[in-house]
């Protein structure tokens, strides 16, 4: 029977990045939950981002198959969002022909919404892709898992449907991961302000415009040296409004050849509210309830505050804004413990844990590299080797 609106869960991966991949797609009711239908295929191998296009393809196939009319398609690949979204360019030959093949059976329905969420969320075609993963690593080639009376398409069927769309055979079209020679990626130097009392005190810093303290501002040199030894050439210095950041911002210019410093709101600590100046444990007498309901899920925010999920969607326009703005250039980034938090979880597409178990340091550096093509690459994470005598 034919259904008005599904949600598509999809997934793909490889055991190497080209290795023996799979996908696994869910397609459910978005109003009961209820499973309509399943996919899972081992597709010998492969890349992790052919994996995830095929997992995304057979979802679509699955949902049209049911009838459906509206489809939300969820996976934590971000590079297959934002390129089926068209904000991402599709530069790799590889995977040109599946988005071609995507976007046909998009055509197909009324309306389709495509939506990035952390792994964490995308379990059920995580667990399938895997399976499928593990058979393709074992040898072995299981059948497609189709449940629920959705018909499986005859062999061959996709890569037919892919020479139709775009005359373009997916058995010669190379699946495995290249070098961008020609690409040069967005480099963004994440640095965390130096050390003020709150930070030394273990309060909640947020808003309030709280100066570096004297070694706070040595951090600030330091920082500053470890950058210019990092990146010859720095095409800009953009920092959170707050004198923290700005300080520690203006020590980062002077040494890598003045720059000057630009503001951005979008980088600004998360907004405490009411928590504002006290201590965890201060907050856990006081708030208990609030505290953990704000542990318990990033959509939540402290009294008057603001929750994580705000917090990621403007640091997300900002990092876009540059990776814009400075193509294949070195952009410092000064700002808070949250927002740097928030950036480096979803570049490793990792879940909101992430969140609570990793520990960044006054005055620590991470390095993150934005390709063109939508690949990230992380290439440090809370470096503060230059911190040792400060």
């Amino acid at each position: 029977m034919a259904v008005r609106a599904v949600v598509i869960e999809a997934d793909g991966g490889s055991r190497g990045n080209p290795g023996p991949a799979g996908y696994g797609a869910v397609v459910r009711d978005p109003e009961s939950g209820e499973v309509l239908a399943e996919r899972s295929e081992s597709i010998g191998t492969a890349t992790n981002n052919v994996a995830e296009y095929r997992g995304l393809i057979a979802g679509l196939e699955a949902a049209a198959e049911l009838g459906a009319a509206e489809v939300e398609a969820r996976m934590d690949s971000k590079l297959v969002v934002e390129q089926m979204c068209g904000r991402w360019q599709i530069k790799h030959p590889g995977l040109r022909p599946l988005a071609a093949q995507a976007a046909g059976l998009v055509s197909r329905f009324a309306a389709v919404r495509f939506t990035w969420v952390p792994r964490d969320r995308n379990r059920h075609a995580d667990a399938l892709a895997n399976a499928a993963m593990d058979a393709a690593a074992s040898g072995a080639a299981p059948a497609e898992v189709v449940p629920r009376g959705v018909a499986a398409p005859e062999p061959g069927a996709r890569e037919a449907a892919v020479v139709r769309a775009t005359g373009t055979d997916p058995a010669t079209t190379p699946a495995s991961w290249e070098p961008r020679p020609t690409e040069e990626a967005t480099r963004l130097i994440l640095v965390r302000h130096g050390e003020t009392e709150r930070t030394v005190q273990k309060r909640y810093s947020g808003r309030g415009d709280v100066p570096l303290t004297e070694r706070g501002r040595a951090q600030a040199r330091a920082t500053a040296a470890r950058v210019a030894a990092l990146a010859p050439s720095v095409a800009a210095v953009v920092s959170s409004p707050l004198s923290r950041c700005t300080a520690t911002a203006e020590a980062v210019a002077a040494q890598v050849g003045n720059p000057p410093v630009r503001t951005d709101d979008d980088l600004i600590e998360c907004d405490f509210g009411v928590w504002e100046g006290h201590t965890f444990a201060e907050v856990r007498e006081g708030w208990a309830a609030e505290l953990d309901a704000w542990l318990a899920s990033t959509k939540v925010a402290p009294p008057k505050g603001e929750s994580f999920v705000t917090v990621a969607e403007r640091t997300g326009r900002a990092v876009d804004r540059l990776r814009s703005a400075y193509p294949g250039e070195t952009v410092v980034v000064v700002s808070h413990v949250s927002p740097i938090k928030l950036v480096l979880r979803d570049a490793l597409a990792a879940g909101d844990a992430f969140l609570h178990r990793l520990y960044l340091d006054t005055a620590g550096i991470s390095v993150l590299d934005l390709y063109p093509d939508g690949g990230v690459a992380v290439r440090s994470v809370n470096d503060t080797s230059h911190l040792t005598d400060v």
